[in-house]
């Protein structure tokens, strides 16, 4: 049993290496991937030549200036791209060897966009590596109509895209750590803002018309039917009607048995803006 316990403590501690290492990886890779623009600011360090140790930004027209090197036109490189050419240059004028570092610290030609429900929702210049809760901060915090849903949007340079949904509760109540994920050059932060749904109940139920939801509630037969004061007597509960305006504009019906959902049998369907929900007389 001993054995067993220490074997699963170490799985759990990789594991947990693992994930912590996950996030300084991904901030590696971008790091590997952005090239440079007009206003960034990379940090420059050379062991050999300390006078060249410091911030520089990249200027309108491409380029840092340096000392002992004058303009060194770096638009266009990468990180690593721009620390080669840099050991280039110092060893064929100045040392026999240069060890240099480049890292970006501010990312200004691809900022992240914070769209939605937020103070001040636009474009951010982030500088070094920065949070969900950083990011959300710098847009001035959630507006008071911020929605329940978070959603990060990241494109690759393969054009590929990612989504991840994030709970707010969970981000700012709850505190759960592992979705305070980083945030990187490009990233899209949108937070929906609530809004109002509507969903129409007709037929034998105790109150019929519209019946306005928020956009954040699980909206469910069941749901609708309760908020609309439940059933009449004479309500054909097997032969619920729910008519939906579809996608190409044509009207489609769906039916479902309320007797049938509450048993567990069938699911709760999930009703749409603008549905409406008949529930016919039964002449039995």
């Amino acid at each position: 049993m001993r054995r067993i316990g220490t074997i699963l403590a170490a799985v759990v501690l990789a594991a947990l290496a693992a994930a912590s290492a996950a996030p300084a990886a991904a901030q590696e890779a971008a790091d590997l991937e952005y090239r440079l623009g007009p206003k960034d600011l990379v940090e420059i360090k050379v062991i050999e030549l300390p006078d060249l140790n410091g911030e520089r930004r990249v200027g309108d027209d491409g380029a840092i200036d340096l000392p002992l090197l004058g303009k060194l036109p770096v638009a266009g490189l990468t990180a690593s791209e721009m620390g080669d050419r840099l050991e280039a240059i110092l060893t064929s004028k100045y040392v026999n060897r240069a060890n240099v570092s480049v890292v970006i610290k501010e990312y200004a030609n691809k900022p992240v966009s914070i769209i939605g429900a937020v103070q001040r929702p636009g474009s951010l210049n982030i500088a070094g590596k920065w949070d969900l809760l950083q990011a959300i901060a710098a847009a001035g915090g959630l507006a008071p109509n911020a929605g329940r849903k978070i959603y990060v949007l990241r494109r690759g340079d393969d054009g590929v895209s990612d989504k991840l949904e994030i709970d707010r509760d969970d981000l700012f109540l709850k505190s759960v750590e592992r979705w305070n994920i980083p945030i990187y050059p490009s990233d899209v932060v949108n937070i929906p803002p609530r809004t109002p749904v509507k969903i129409f109940c007709v037929g034998e139920v105790k109150a019929p018309g519209a019946l306005e939801f928020d956009s954040d509630d699980r909206i469910t037969l069941l749901s609708t039917i309760a908020k609309a004061g439940g059933f009449t007597s004479r309500a054909a509960k097997g032969s619920i009607r729910i008519k939906r305006r579809g996608a190409d504009r044509k009207d489609v019906e769906l039916k479902a048995d309320y007797s049938r959902i509450v048993a567990g049998k069938d699911p709760d369907l999930e009703l749409q803006a603008d549905d409406v929900v008949i529930v016919k007389e039964s002449f039995f």
